[in-house]
């Protein structure tokens, strides 16, 4: 399509094309527009490159087979409305030129979705390469971590040891002492209390003393006055004959509500 061939031409006649473009479009024949040229001239010698490759040129011809097929089945469709709504198969692919056209425009459309789905297909093989490097990653992380801890299990067998043989012989020393720690019961230690706690409550206490101690400060007047006036009553009591001593206690009648 680049080289404005057709698919079923050979390859002299593709390279014929190529020079008679190449020589049309090169750099050095178009200093005015030398970007452009140079973009245009890598296009047709990429096609070229495709066209003397065997494998990109059935590609390229599969892409031409596939488009002439999507483009016949639109005409097929177009041909059945035609003739549904005006009663003839005319339709406008029917020219050359525009059936040349359409079949150009189909072709490019199946490249690039052949290109898309080759890039979903690539991106997708790349996630499965990164997801697969990611396993082998974690396991062998895995493998090392076994690997250290059997090592460290291994050096610390002595250790370990050496502590149980301390137990047992400490265990021993103590049953033929009359000391046995068999049956006997486990006290869990008592709870330290935290420095701050002690702190707080001595804190807490003191401050109950004082309010206590100022309170009975306070009150020393009115309970001194009340001792007298129990005193004076007593003994006027008495005096005139009655006696608290001895006196049975009558609680108050209680009085009727009206």
């Amino acid at each position: 399509m680049v080289l404005q061939i057709e698919p079923d031409s050979d390859i002299e006649l593709a390279k014929k094309k190529f020079k008679k473009l190449s020589l049309l479009i090169h750099p050095d024949k178009n200093p005015d527009d030398r970007d452009r040229a140079d973009q245009a001239f890598d296009i047709i010698k990429k096609a070229m490159k495709q066209i003397e490759n065997p494998l990109e040129l059935n590609r390229c011809k599969d892409c031409y087979t596939e488009a002439r097929a999507r483009l016949a089945i639109v005409m097929s469709e177009k041909r059945r409305k035609a003739k549904k709504e005006n009663g003839t198969n005319e339709i406008e692919e029917d020219d050359p030129e525009v059936y040349k056209k359409q079949l150009w425009i189909t072709v490019t459309k199946v490249f690039a979705d052949r290109e898309k789905k080759r890039k979903m297909l690539e991106e997708r093989a790349n996630e499965e390469k990164r997801r697969a490097a990611e396993t082998i990653q974690q396991a062998a992380e895995k493998r090392k971590l076994a690997e250290e801890f059997a090592k460290n299990y291994e050096e610390s067998r002595d250790e370990r040891s050496g502590s149980w043989r301390n137990f047992q012989a400490k265990k021993a020393k103590r049953e033929e002492g009359g000391k046995t720690m068999r049956g006997a019961a486990f006290r869990p230690p008592k709870p330290k209390r935290r420095a701050a706690e002690t702190i707080q409550q001595a804190a807490e206490k003191r401050k109950l003393a004082e309010e206590f101690a100022k309170n009975y400060e306070e009150s020393r007047d009115e309970r001194s006055g009340s001792w007298r006036n129990f005193q004076a009553k007593k003994a006027k009591r008495e005096e005139g004959g009655k006696t608290m001593r001895g006196a049975a206690f009558r609680p108050p009648k209680p009085k009727l509500q009206k």
